[in-house]
């Protein structure tokens, strides 16, 4: 059984490979296809992140397919749909260790702070991101301390979930926030480690 430990140290190991090239998980995708079509999935890590083309977490941790369970919205926020796929993935997948990834250069984020429009389903996401813009102080880059602050607002979301929570009570799951750097690929691990 993994534990949130090594789950983390493989995402952290993984991230280092991807960072300098030497990526490993160049599997044969049709013979683990078959594999776990067979036995079925069982991810070590549920991975919340955004859905800019340029976040792609299997790429970032070095990992292959069956390794992550993936939930992706823009700005790497959840709504009941998402939660729900969360609460999936942590009471039914057992995965021992969820990461709340988000990115610098954001555009959910700066469309927050810019104050732009936003129609129809868009206007959601702005709006959850909106308690994350930091308007006591007056941070060097306000874009980067709102997505910052952004994904430490859903791993509080997450820790407050009822499903969740009990899990982590249980001392059966660990949620941690990251944050992805697109120019260099390094993932920065925020919040306390398990």
């Amino acid at each position: 059984m993994m534990t949130a430990e090594s789950a983390l140290k493989l995402l952290m190991e993984g991230n280092k490979r991807s960072i300098f090239g030497y990526m490993e998980r160049g599997e044969n995708f049709r013979e683990r296809r078959e594999e776990l079509s067979q036995k079925g999935q069982s991810p070590f890590a549920l991975i919340i992140c955004c859905s800019d083309s340029r976040v792609v977490p299997e790429i970032i941790f070095d990992q292959g397919i069956g390794d992550l369970f993936v939930v992706r919205t823009a700005g790497n926020v959840l709504d009941q749909v998402g939660f729900g796929s969360v609460e999936y993935g942590a009471e039914h997948l057992h995965i021992p260790l969820i990461i709340v990834l988000g990115h610098e250069q954001c555009g959910a984020v700066k469309a927050a702070i810019d104050g732009e429009e936003a129609h129809g389903c868009l206007k959601a996401i702005i709006e959850k991101i909106k308690p994350a813009i930091d308007t006591t102080k007056k941070p060097k880059d306000p874009y980067e301390a709102c997505a910052d602050n952004n994904i430490r607002n859903t791993v509080a979301e997450l820790k407050n979930n009822a499903v969740i929570k009990k899990l982590i009570d249980q001392n059966s799951l660990t949620v941690l926030g990251a944050k992805y750097r697109i120019f260099t690929g390094e993932v920065e691990f925020f919040t306390e480690r398990p």
